[in-house]
């Protein structure tokens, strides 16, 4: 049986703050360094950032697209495989349940919608400079850790990812 490599999926705004592209380029360099493939959303922002990143590193990137084809739907440069689901925002599910662990760096609602079907689906969530989240009943959340660096934030990633695999 062949052994498949990590998917980490990084997710993030369509537009984003130059520090949050920072931080997502670092991101995407660190999955990278660590053999992982970069799963994301294939557009703009943080998703662009983070896809240079890991493709400026040697990496594998793919772009979990909204829309039905290439012209309604063109991917980022540094998407090396592009997967155009043509179900909009339902694609966020496709791209949470096709990863073993999820980044988020800044981010709006559907970074919020992100996160959500992660957890629910028990896939851990890393947060920088992102949403800052507390369940309701006041118990932590394991699943749901927040990082400083990005280094911080795949290791993490990647050490929960592998403890869910065992």
């Amino acid at each position: 049986m062949t052994s498949l490599p990590l998917q980490i999926a990084v997710i993030g705004g369509a537009s984003c703050t130059p520090q949050q592209e920072k931080l997502a380029f670092e991101v995407g360099s660190e999955i990278a360094r660590r053999g992982a493939v970069l799963l994301c959303g294939g557009r703009g922002g943080v998703m662009e950032a983070a896809a240079r990143g890991a493709r400026e590193a040697g990496g594998r990137t793919v772009g979990i697209l909204p829309g039905e084809s290439p012209e309604t739907s063109p991917p980022n440069p540094h998407i090396e495989l592009a997967i155009h689901t043509g179900i909009g925002q339902a694609r966020n599910q496709v791209l949470v349940l096709s990863a073993r662990g999820v980044v988020g760096v800044g981010g709006s609602w559907g970074t919020l919608t992100e996160i959500g079907l992660a957890l629910k689906h028990r896939i851990p969530v890393v947060l920088l400079e992102s949403w800052q989240l507390e369940p309701p009943d006041g118990r932590p959340e394991p699943l749901l850790m927040s990082a400083q660096t990005p280094t911080e934030a795949v290791e993490l990633v990647v050490a929960a990812a592998e403890e869910r695999s065992q």
